[in-house]
């Protein structure tokens, strides 16, 4: 049976449950359950803390679990990416009062404080910088004017924390970070976690994309096909009226109008577009 960690609360929790039901799996009934054994699927799924994720996968103790990159790579464990999730982006960068002028080399000799110290550190070696860094397990944005830190070091999503508290981020970006799919380093993909990780990306696939379906006249086929190309060709069959062919394709959700209008001024007719509920590609 897989075993399969999941995060048990916070930002990636809600999506990733969604994702793994869609894909067929047994949904946590109880918000307070740590474990649920779907046994029609031979899986059993365990709701950590998305910080110990990482660590549990890369000691062999789970096949699989799903958490942030960021928290990944500061737990130091050894664990490889297997599947990009593309929700919970987010990057992680210093942060410092917005009214004043700050650069990464000015970090010398300050206190930073954060909840991801390794990540910290081992930037802060890449810049031949030394300083003193302060773990806080929270409310990182409030160190500053508690006067326990100088600067912070913490995930950045849309930003408007930081702007509370009157602060902005500088220099490069740390860690760009989403959700991902981990699996213990160097370990074979077996048949069973690659079911669950074709699963998954059937879901991700049919959240990104629309079937798109149009009529158009042949000799207008190949100027269509260069607006609609789709993931591996379209699919055309003729219609019982001379000269026109229907056509089926994939389009990302996101261009589906500009597409559309695309089509229309082309001549096409009877543009429709669909939601998709799983695809396998």
């Amino acid at each position: 049976m897989l075993k399969i960690a999941v995060p048990n609360k916070g930002s990636l929790s809600e999506t990733a449950t969604t994702i793994l039901r869609e894909a067929g799996y047994s949904g946590r009934g109880d918000s307070k359950a740590l474990n649920v054994v779907d046994e029609k699927n031979d899986v059993e799924f365990f709701f950590l803390r998305p910080k110990d994720i990482a660590i549990y996968v890369s000691q062999g103790h789970l096949d699989m679990g799903i958490t942030g990159r960021d928290l990944a790579i500061d737990s130091q464990a050894e664990v490889e990416e297997l599947l990009p999730l593309s929700f919970g982006g987010s990057t992680f960068r210093y942060a410092a009062p917005a009214d004043e002028e700050w650069s990464v080399e000015k970090l010398a000799g300050k206190r930073i404080a954060t909840s991801y110290p390794h990540l910290v550190r081992e930037n802060l070696a890449k810049h031949n910088i030394e300083a003193k860094v302060i773990r806080l397990d929270g409310a990182v944005e409030i160190s500053i004017r508690l006067g326990v830190a100088d600067a912070i070091a913490d995930v950045v999503s849309t930003g408007r924390t930081l702007q509370k508290q009157g602060l902005a981020p500088f220099g490069e970006v740390i860690c760009t970070s989403e959700a991902v799919v981990f699996g213990r380093a160097g370990e074979e993909i077996t048949p069973e976690k690659r079911v669950l990780l074709r699963r998954i990306e059937g879901i991700l696939h049919a959240h990104h994309y629309l079937m798109l379906d149009y009529n158009i006249q042949r000799d207008k086929l190949a100027e269509a096909s260069t607006i609609t190309p789709g993931l591996s060709g379209p699919t055309v069959s003729p219609l019982a009226l001379d000269g026109w062919v229907a056509v089926r394709v994939m389009v990302p959700k996101g261009q589906a109008n500009a597409v559309m209008d695309q089509l229309a001024d082309l001549g096409a007719e009877a543009i429709l577009a669909s939601d998709l509920r799983i695809a396998r590609i």
